[in-house]
């Protein structure tokens, strides 16, 4: 049995890219292993400044897992801001990481790209450090993430590698895990599905939505396979299936989006029966993070202590 983690902000409602990219894998690798799915709710005040927006996005994170089949009882499902030793891990890296090594950050080079590196939030830069301290905790063997988070798991290896140099053999170094076919999952206007760029398809979306979010994806015209809606489909049908299709319905874009919203809809239907289902107990959420916090200290907890031990504070 391996030791898997990965997180998601509680910053807005999950869409098939969070689905695909980490939370299926997440699913699936439940049933023989240790999961812990971490809720990284400090990581999110980089974006949400609205506490009620902040406890509705967190309650909605657990209510979305559930309804996906995680089970809370063989593994862990918690609250960053639950345990304090990922912010007091945090600090302890930041001490022997260099600036010139942060600003290899994705996040930094986009906002140098722009002229605004001197308007990056601190949260915003310092992102790996802590992201290093909520993976490193846990010792995972395997980080499911999407392509696009790919650099956040380098940059822990990085930061054990470096802390187990200087003062002694501490950190487990995790692999990620990144689904070949679903490395990047485009949004509707083409870029990754994000939502930050408010470009996404929901998860639980209504049919009324989900009609409009597949109508609104770009094609590209120049071509007799509208792109965009072919790299979505293919998560939902087998590939020499759906090349079949779109074989047969060469230049007929809307008639392939509806095909899209059909397979959509059979999709996220039952998903959304099951989480209206598991949302009539309103006292479900905060067991089930009450418990996952429990379980998420007494790991944290004496790794932080080991770690305290090699640095000599402890």
């Amino acid at each position: 049995m391996k030791t898997i983690l990965s997180g998601i902000q509680p910053s807005g409602k999950p869409h098939i890219g969070n689905y695909f990219g980490m939370m299926k894998q997440m699913i699936d690798l439940q049933k023989d292993n240790l999961v812990y799915a971490l809720i990284v709710d400090y990581h999110a005040l980089n974006s949400v400044k609205d506490a009620e927006k902040m406890r509705e996005f967190t309650h909605d994170v657990v209510l979305d897992y559930l309804a996906l089949g995680f089970d809370p009882d063989k593994n862990v499902i918690f609250k960053q801001s639950d345990v304090s030793e990922h912010t007091e891990l945090g600090w302890i890296f930041n001490t022997i990481t260099t600036m010139s090594y942060l600003k290899r950050s994705h996040a930094y080079k986009d906002a140098e790209a722009k002229g605004a590196e001197g308007e990056l939030g601190v949260g915003v830069f310092d992102y790996p450090m802590l992201m290093a301290a909520d993976i490193l905790l846990y010792e995972p063997d395997i980080v499911p993430v999407g392509q696009d988070q790919k650099q956040h798991i380098e940059f822990a290896r990085d930061t054990a590698e470096k802390f187990n140099r200087t003062f002694g053999e501490t950190f487990k170094l995790p692999e990620a895990l990144i689904m070949k076919d679903v490395e990047v999952v485009p949004g509707i206007d083409g870029r990754k599905m994000s939502k930050s760029y408010d470009n996404y398809i929901s998860l639980f979306a209504e049919d009324e939505e989900i009609e409009k979010q597949v109508m609104a994806i770009v094609t590209d015209s120049s071509g007799e396979r509208p792109e965009n809606v072919y790299q979505i489909h293919k998560l939902f049908r087998p590939i020499n299936e759906l090349d079949k299709i779109y074989d047969e319905n060469k230049g007929k874009y809307k008639v392939l989006k509806e095909m899209l919203i059909e397979d959509l809809k059979k999709f996220i239907g039952p998903l959304r029966e099951k989480r209206a289902e598991i949302a009539k107990d309103e006292s479900l959420i905060q067991k089930v993070l009450d418990s996952g916090k429990q379980r998420a200290r007494a790991v944290a907890g004496p790794k932080l202590e080991q770690v305290k031990r090699a640095i000599g504070v402890a």
